[in-house]
């Protein structure tokens, strides 16, 4: 175990408003006192084996491995990577859905002394062409098909010399064709190793590579909605102690079930589902891939505990004729993060299902979350803008709001938000420029535009880059959004800005309706007039039919900007 992490941010700028923390007084003894993290993932997981070797550790449609299986077959990739010339520090890519390859493959690398690099198995071709080019990756873990189909020609030029392939029908035998509709390929045995087969082999873990907690662990790339991704150096420092701040604030018995509803190579699910779970010896219960019904089966059938996910999966959720309250009676506790909460979203959802979801904001730099709604609290909603609260920091962070110049405005008035902590990373992989812009001193600049009131609840307004500047007013795309999701045949809403030769821009509006349900644009449009001032409310609405999303949930307003976005 590492030292206890206390309140190591208060060095902040002399008389700084932000850092007497006022959020402390709505966080309660419990979440406010100091965490001793593990020191790694590994340790963290080492000491669940430790614990509880026969308990569930993960659990896959009817498949199940204990701790102490997967112990075992991690230590066996270890063994397999180091023989095959992984070194300590070496790059492995996996480029997985949320399945026990994953897990082993992650445990393994760590045991080999590597750093991870978790990959969007959405990703085409070019896409992983630029992770792998520039994490230098010396390994690849994929599926089987993708490999036969086109990595292995991305791979050629890279710097990739082993690969493992991992078909998602094994450790399981329900085979749920509405999520496993593929069969299985066999890659040639001269290019790549299949994972289970390696992880049965019952190689030794190196001895000689366990990492500290200053040691790199993931290069996770930024889910590219503003440019070309960056790699954030998320140290395994910064995701023991967002995971134990993770166990400690939910305060879950020991060995509860985490719902891995978030995608395990987003920062997200790879620290509030993946490694909280190890921290508190829980099981983690995977279903592939987000596909509503299947999640809702898996609900039933796991009892889970928690869950966190974006915005957008309990739109799904909820939208689905089968979903009752029964399936979420289990749930101690919800989440959503990686995309704004409508405050409509939540009141809806309570109704229906009875659960309060809460609220938490992060990013892949500050290694999932940063702020969030405590359990047992709910959210304020701002009686100005209308829009709910993200959450409080934690003890150990301060989070700043500052104008342009990088001055602190006061509480109630907007800026970008800034902050510090023990969970920021250190700065993005051999880009010390950008490094240098995002971090000065240390402290994380989000590019997101918020404020916080004087309790220090934390309100996010939108990304800073995506501000409409309509006849010289600013509009938030969020603010229009969320009127928007009042309505009710409205379940996902995305606004933009485009072009208008007479305003400079103006607000265009993109929707996606609820099942059943039947609304025009200028139904809408008239809507959003009634409730917004003129200038804020959208000339056009476009029905989609499903709006451009990151594989974490987010939703992509860029693509939407483009001309060539059809129904």
């Amino acid at each position: 175990m590492t030292d206890s992490v206390t309140d190591s941010t208060t060095d902040v700028t002399t008389g700084s408003l932000y850092a007497a923390k006022p959020w402390l007084g709505v966080l309660s003894e419990a979440q406010k006192a100091p965490v001793t993290p593990a020191a790694t993932v590994v340790h963290a997981f080492a000491d669940a084996v430790r614990r509880a070797p026969d308990r569930t550790a993960l659990a896959y449609f009817d498949g199940r491995l204990s701790y102490a299986e997967v112990d075992a077959l991690s230590d066996s990739v270890a063994g397999h990577l180091a023989a095959r010339g992984l070194e300590r520090g070496d790059r492995v890519a996996i480029m997985l859905q949320n399945t026990p390859h994953f897990v082993l493959a992650l445990l393994g690398a760590f045991k080999a002394g590597a750093v991870v690099v978790p990959v969007n198995p959405m990703y085409k071709s070019g896409e992983v062409g630029h992770v792998l080019h520039d994490a230098e990756v010396t390994a690849l873990v994929c599926t089987d098909r993708a490999w036969s189909t086109y990595l292995r020609e991305t791979a050629a030029d890279s710097p990739v010399r082993i690969v493992l392939t991992a078909c998602e029908l094994d450790l399981q035998t329900r085979n749920d064709e509405r999520v496993l509709k593929f069969d299985r390929v066999t890659p040639a045995a001269d290019d790549a190793d299949d994972l289970v087969t390696v992880a049965r082999h019952g190689h030794a873990a190196p001895a000689d590579r366990v990492l500290g907690p200053d040691d790199t662990a993931l290069i996770s790339y930024t889910s590219g909605t503003s440019g070309t991704p960056k790699g954030a150096t998320n140290l395994h420092r910064n995701i023991m102690y967002n995971a134990e701040r993770q166990r400690t604030g939910l305060g879950l018995p020991e060995g509860a079930t985490y719902f891995a509803l978030a995608p395990l190579f987003h920062i997200t699910g790879m620290v509030c589902e993946l490694v909280a779970s190890f921290a508190n010896t829980g099981t983690l219960a995977l279903a592939y891939r987000f596909e509503p019904g299947v999640v809702l089966d898996a609900f039933a059938e796991h009892k889970p505990a928690y869950t966190v996910g974006p915005s957008t999966a309990f739109m799904a959720l909820g939208a689905q004729p089968q979903a009752t309250p029964e399936h979420f009676a289990s749930f101690a506790s919800i989440s959503s993060g990686g995309a704004p909460v409508p405050p409509a979203l939540v009141e809806k959802f309570r109704a229906a299902f009875g659960p309060y979801v809460h609220n938490g904001y992060g990013l892949t730099e500050c290694t999932a979350p940063c702020a969030s709604v405590p359990p047992g609290v709910e959210a304020p909603v701002d009686p100005v803008s209308g829009t709910l609260a993200v959450g409080v920091p934690g003890p150990d962070s301060v989070v700043r709001i500052l104008d342009d110049l990088g001055n602190e405005v006061p509480f109630g008035e907007q800026g970008e938000i800034a902050v510090r902590g023990p969970q920021v990373v250190p700065g993005y992989w051999r880009r010390p420029d950008a490094t240098a812009e995002a971090f000065p001193d240390g402290e994380l600049r989000t590019g997101d535009i918020g404020f916080m009131d004087e309790s220090g609840w934390l309100y996010v307004v939108d990304r800073k880059k995506d501000m409409i500047n309509a006849s010289g007013f600013k509009v938030w795309p969020r603010e229009v959004e969320d009127v928007l999701y009042t309505h009710p045949a409205v379940r996902e809403a995305a606004v933009v800005g485009i072009p208008d030769a007479y305003r400079g821009e103006s607000v265009k509006a993109y929707v996606s309706l609820r099942p059943g349900a039947d609304a025009t644009s200028e139904e809408l449009s008239a809507y959003c007039k009634e409730r917004l001032a003129a200038y804020k409310y959208p000339r056009e609405v476009e029905v989609l039919r499903e709006l451009p999303k990151t594989a974490s949930g987010k939703i992509l307003r860029r693509e939407l900007r483009s001309p060539a976005v059809q129904d």
